[in-house]
């Protein structure tokens, strides 16, 4: 009996050494051993590239606002015309219709025009064909306009979607004549730089399909308003095409230099993406605990890239190695550390 008690006793004394030792290596956070690095400043030439298609300048859907008959068609896709040359003249039954009634009133105001200085005639009646008269005239400019239907600035046609003697109702345009000897296109730029895009300021162009040249333009016009969704701005270039060389659809890469400009940079790699998101985030050391901070990247630097968050600023100490066996508030130890 004696034997057992001891045999329970040293038992329960195991146990309970056991029981300390298990707590005391729980209390005893493992550290994750990380390298470092502090954040400064780097000086930088801010070379904003965007990518974007062509568009013509203008476009013109070449639909008169008379339906009918479509007598000629003056042009083919791809022929190119200039200001005031016909396009397409429409059946001319109702522009000859009220030219002779113009002809009519023109001869009836002549002649009330003197009746009118001798008092032969009431200032009723002559108000009254006048304003027949001004009617007829603003009919008759429109009927010219819409049946003789010329080309408003120099381009080229892009589609005809008619022949000679169709019947045009109205529902589809003629023809697309779009303006080419100078293009335009639409880029969108970060919120950030908004205070720093300029009417005028001038970028540069290059494409693929001429990878040895590089084309120029200009900023047209900053869009007035902020994108909600994608944090963005609209601006319109317009770009000389005197060689026709590019064509509206094309697609390019607009460079706007900006200048010298000081930001923080680290390494590409430092920086983590969230599985199943575009989200990017990086770890900083917070008194010896690893700080999650979600960044938004900017532009690229060969290896290094733009890092931007309310916490990255200069003297920061971030995590560029160890980094990926980290989690928000894990207890970390430095290694070594240097400045960037």
């Amino acid at each position: 009996m004696k034997k057992i008690a001891v045999y329970l006793l040293v038992l329960s004394s195991f146990v309970a050494c056991s029981k300390g030792t298990t707590t005391q290596q729980t209390e005893e956070e493992k550290a994750e051993v990380v390298q470092t690095i502090i954040l400064q400043p780097r000086l930088v030439q801010r070379n904003l590239q965007v990518s974007s298609n062509l568009l013509g300048y203008q476009t013109l859907n070449v639909a008169p606002s008379i339906t009918g008959k479509i007598e000629h068609i003056f042009v083919e896709v791809g022929d190119r015309k200039e200001e005031g040359d016909m396009l397409v003249r429409m059946t001319q039954t109702q522009f000859r219709t009220a030219k002779l009634t113009m002809e009519n009133l023109a001869v009836e105001k002549q002649r009330m025009d003197e009746l009118i200085k001798d008092g032969s005639v009431s200032q009723q009646a002559y108000d009254q064909l006048k304003l027949s008269y001004d009617q007829a005239a603003e009919n008759l400019n429109f009927l010219e306009l819409n049946t003789f239907y010329r080309a408003p600035f120099a381009g080229v046609v892009s589609a005809r979607n008619y022949d000679d003697g169709e019947t045009y109702l109205g529902q589809q345009s003629i023809l697309v004549y779009t303006q080419v000897n100078k293009l335009k296109t639409i880029i969108a730029i970060p919120e950030r730089y908004y205070p720093r895009i300029k009417n005028g300021m001038a970028l540069t162009l290059k494409t693929e399909v001429y990878p040895e040249r590089t084309f120029r333009g200009f900023i047209e016009v900053v869009y007035p308003t902020i994108d909600a969704t994608t944090h963005t701005f609209q601006c319109k270039v317009q770009i000389p095409n005197g060689d026709n060389a590019l064509k509206p659809g094309m697609y390019v890469t607009t460079s706007l230099n900006l200048g010298d400009e000081k930001t923080i940079v680290v390494p590409y790699q430092s920086v983590e993406k969230l599985i199943g998101s575009n989200d990017r985030y990086v770890f900083l050391n917070e008194d010896g605990r690893a700080k999650r901070v979600t960044v938004t990247l900017g532009e690229r630097y060969d290896e290094d890239v733009e890092i931007i968050a309310p916490e990255i600023k200069e003297g920061a100490e971030y995590v560029v190695y160890g980094q990926r066996k980290l989690v928000d508030g894990k207890k970390i130890e430095v290694a070594n550390n240097q400045t960037l």
